[in-house]
């Protein structure tokens, strides 16, 4: 065997150039994409089909089913999407992630490509250096698209040639002697392959590599491929088991959906192969069998697996897509709430680094400065309840308000630390604007829910000294508590709306009737004191109640500064 240790670095090397080359794509069609990417991700939630569509598009921008998948459990963690909505997304991004392998087989073994992938390169390198982001954004995807071809000639030509390595295909024959069981054994060696490489692409891409060489046969490819479909689904499992009970359905119905459509598969296998054998054969240009053995087969063969691996995608969903209700009810069944906790709807470990690119990794912040947002809308309504609700019911009021008090506190650390490792990636001006604008508005909100807290724990000792507000008073605080509730809600609409696009002139509109409020009720604080109307004590305590309120609005008018864009 002539073949050495350093040949198998080179291999390696070469592999590891060309998923640095799908990673630099993927970012730079992330960037061009931008807000339409962040607008295509809101819109997963219309119903199963447009999810579908979804998925398939957000998959196709982002070159990995991975990132789908890991991004989709994510929102479901976070609230933002149902475990119902979600499995129309997964299935769209089991269809899009065979996009690579066209790409593949189409350019990288019919064509001699690097002359190509090189002057692509020098065509876009100088882009880089314009002030244009979207051509800048635009030439680091072409970059990108031309480094991972030149990765795949280089593995091409480190793989061991097989008629000077005879060893290694006897090594592979000893497993395909054994009917179903080398089939299953080559599902298992794909599974564990996309395990590994910790993507489904660069698997498959391994895979058509081995086809083009003789290495392995057409079936154990395509045996391989269903093991690749498999394997896709741990990454987003792996990223479950921190999430709630609704992450880890989203996870189980990708697994379960995966390994179902895998059974059906390996069923019909025979027909199906031949069936693929038959297209190719009357379609393809060459028309030569993708079971022969000779160089121009195999590389024929290369096709036939890409449509073997789309039409089975293809098809899963539509068999499935009438079976996906019970197949949910599997799913909740298998894996059972554990009760409040297990429900709690807020990302634990945002600072995981779960989006494997930049770009997305913003839109998750962002979703989770959402969630923050909302949090801190319910403890404006727990506050209130606090005030003027049945008094009975004080302490669980008291309690709802510290938990979540607590929670923004932990939001804001965890979603500062993930901001802080983004500045790490070579960001657009857009997105470092966003991360900035994103970091203002956490700590905004979590003034908002500081002072909130300690408006609650003012109120709380006011009630143990046993004074008490006159009714006017009383309805003044309410009608404060009301606007500034107001001023909440038409904050949070705006960030769940696009960035930099806020009406900031109803925004100030809201703020001076706050501010106006504040005046108002101070001079009529002051002649209740001149009248005795309340104590000096009781007066303290209602003027820090204002007060409070008032700062509360600042707070909101910056959250809305920084979702416009302004600082």
């Amino acid at each position: 065997m002539t073949y050495n240790f350093f040949d198998f670095l080179q291999l390696i090397g070469s592999l590891g150039i060309f998923i640095y080359g799908m990673k630099i794509f993927s970012e730079g069609l992330q960037k061009v994409a931008g807000n339409r990417l962040r607008g295509i991700l809101k819109g997963m939630t219309t119903n199963r089909v447009t999810g579908i569509l979804t998925g398939f598009t957000a998959t196709t921008i982002t070159q990995s089913s991975t990132t789908t998948t890991v991004m989709v459990v994510s929102f479901v963690n976070a609230g933002l999407l149902t475990f119902l909505e979600s499995t129309g997304v997964i299935m769209g991004a089991n269809i899009g992630t065979t996009v690579t392998a066209w790409m593949v087989s189409v350019f990288g073994f019919r064509f001699h490509i690097t002359p190509i992938a090189v002057s692509l390169i020098g065509i876009f390198f100088p882009f880089l250096f314009v002030r244009n982001n979207k051509l800048k954004h635009i030439a680091e995807a072409m970059i990108g698209f031309g480094i991972l071809f030149i990765g795949l000639e280089f593995i091409k030509d480190a793989v061991p040639d097989i008629q000077e390595n005879p060893e290694i295909l006897a090594f592979l024959n000893q497993f395909t002697d054994f009917g179903i069981g080398s089939t299953l054994i080559f599902v298992l060696v794909g599974t564990v392959l996309t395990f590994v490489t910790q993507s489904s692409s660069a698997a498959t891409t391994i895979t058509l590599v081995m086809l083009a060489q003789g290495w392995i046969s057409f079936p154990i490819a395509a045996a391989m491929i269903l093991g690749e479909n498999i394997g896709t689904t741990v990454t987003a499992n792996i990223a479950s088991l921190i999430g709630n009970v609704h992450a880890k359905r989203a996870a189980r119905f990708h697994f379960f959906f995966n390994v179902i459509g895998v059974m059906w598969m390996l069923a019909l296998l025979p027909v199906f192969l031949g069936f693929v054998d038959y297209v190719i054969m009357n379609f393809s240009p060459s028309q030569l069998s993708v079971l022969d053995d000779s160089p121009e087969a195999r590389i024929n063969a290369t096709l036939g697996l890409s449509l073997f691996h789309t039409t089975f995608n293809l098809l899963n969903v539509v068999l499935l897509f009438a079976f996906v209700p019970y197949l949910i009810k599997l799913v909740i069944w298998l894996q059972p709430s554990r009760g409040e906790i297990d429900e709690q709807h807020r990302l634990q470990y945002i600072s995981g680094g779960l989006m494997p690119t930049a770009e997305l990794s913003i839109s998750e912040a962002y979703k989770e400065v959402e969630v923050m947002a909302r949090v801190t809308e319910k403890i404006s309504f727990s506050t209130y309840g606090l005030f003027f609700k049945n008094q009975d019911k004080r302490e669980k009021f008291l309690e709802k308000i510290a938990r979540r008090e607590d929670i923004t506190d932990k939001i804001e650390l965890e979603v500062s630390q993930y901001l802080t490792s983004l500045s790490e990636y070579n960001l657009s001006k857009t997105s470092s604007r966003r991360v900035r604008s994103m970091l203002r508005m956490i700590n905004d909100l979590e003034r908002i829910a500081d002072l909130y807290y300690q408006i609650s724990r003012t109120y709380e000792r006011m009630i143990e000294e046993k004074i008490k507000m006159p009714g006017s008073a009383d309805r003044e605080i309410k009608d404060m508590m009301q606007l500034v509730q107001d001023s909440l809600r038409l904050m949070r609409s705006n960030i769940a709306g696009e960035y930099g696009e806020v009406n900031m002139h109803e925004v100030e509109l809201m703020e001076d009737k706050i501010d106006s409020m504040r005046d108002k009720l101070r001079e009529n604080h002051y002649q209740r004191l001149e009248l005795g109307g309340y104590g000096v004590k009781a007066g303290i305590y209602y003027l820090d109640f204002i007060n409070r309120l008032e700062k509360i609005g600042d707070h909101v008018l910056n959250v809305n500064e920084a979702s416009a864009g302004l600082k």
